[in-house]
C-alpha cells in the first residue's frame, strides 16, 4: 500500500477516523521485550519471567509492555504516512 500523504492541519483533521494504511509486521520477541523492560524498569513478571508467565498468566505465556507497543509508532508511523514540509512546533 502506498504511503499517505497529509498536507498540513486541516488534511490531518479530514482523515481523523479513515484507514491510512499498513505499516510492515514486526515480529516482538522475548528479547525485545526483555530491552525494554531493562529500559524502564517494569520488569514484571508477566514481562519477563517466560517460565512463570507460562505457569500463572491468563494468557498462556509472557505480554509485552502496552508502553512498548505504543513506542513503535516512531517506527511505524512513517511507514504509513507522512507530512511533507511539516516542522517540529
Amino acid at each position: 500500500m502506498a504511503i499517505s500523504t497529509i498536507h498540513g492541519l486541516d488534511e490531518l483533521r479530514a482523515a481523523v477516523g479513515r484507514d491510512l494504511g499498513t505499516s510492515d509486521w514486526l515480529e516482538i520477541t522475548q528479547d525485545r521485550v526483555n530491552t525494554f523492560a531493562d529500559a524502564t524498569g517494569d520488569d514484571q513478571w508477566i514481562h519477563v519471567d517466560v517460565e512463570r508467565a507460562r505457569a500463572e498468566s491468563p494468557f498462556g505465556g509472557p505480554i509485552a509492555h502496552g508502553d512498548l507497543t505504543l513506542s513503535l509508532t516512531n517506527l511505524f508511523l512513517p511507514q504509513v504516512w507522512r507530512s511533507p514540509g511539516s516542522r517540529p512546533g
